[in-house]
């Protein structure tokens, strides 16, 4: 793309001849040529589209298992199959383990991952997402208190209100 700044003339006769202030900035396709706002420049790539699915999955899932029971078979089964219905289809239990030690190692930050997938969906997409994370939590038996909090800061990691979170939960169970 190229950043262009677009201009008001002076024109005589239907000829600009004096440039007289700066209006408005865009950016211009060099390809097809076509004119967009700046604001399309902070949307997220194709790139950064596709990773984010995984990405927050991940991060949802891992959380999940560690505030419930991370050697449950039946969660860890269902957050492997979450995982790797995102789109990571090489995605294992040994992968898992992982990634439950690295986040217990430094304590994991799910706010960037599940912040840039939140920004990506549309309802009720969030509401189906925190449903599945929810199904991970529920693998090891009925919720506990520490997996409803879990979901909860999951639910408030992707924009939902405490009221949507509370439907969903209760919807799931």
């Amino acid at each position: 793309y190229q950043r262009c700044t677009g201009r008001r003339w002076l024109q005589a006769f239907g000829v600009p001849v004096i440039p007289l202030d700066r209006i408005a900035e865009h950016v211009q396709c060099r390809t097809c040529r076509t004119r967009y706002r700046l604001e399309v420049l902070a949307l997220p790539t194709i790139a950064a589209m596709q990773a984010a699915l995984p990405a927050g999955s991940l991060a949802a899932a891992t959380t999940m298992l560690r505030a419930g029971d991370s050697d449950s078979a039946q969660a860890r089964t269902r957050a492997i199959e979450m995982v790797r219905a995102a789109g990571l289809s090489g995605y294992d239990d040994t992968a898992l383990s992982a990634d439950l030690a690295a986040a217990d190692g430094c304590g994991l930050d799910i706010s960037e991952p599940l912040g840039t997938l939140a920004v990506q969906l549309t309802m009720p997409a969030p509401e189906w997402f925190l449903a599945d994370a929810i199904r991970v939590g529920l693998g090891d038996g009925p919720l506990s208190a520490e997996v409803r909090s879990a979901a909860r800061m999951i639910a408030a990691h992707m924009g939902m209100t405490a009221a949507q979170a509370h439907g969903v939960i209760a919807m799931t169970e």
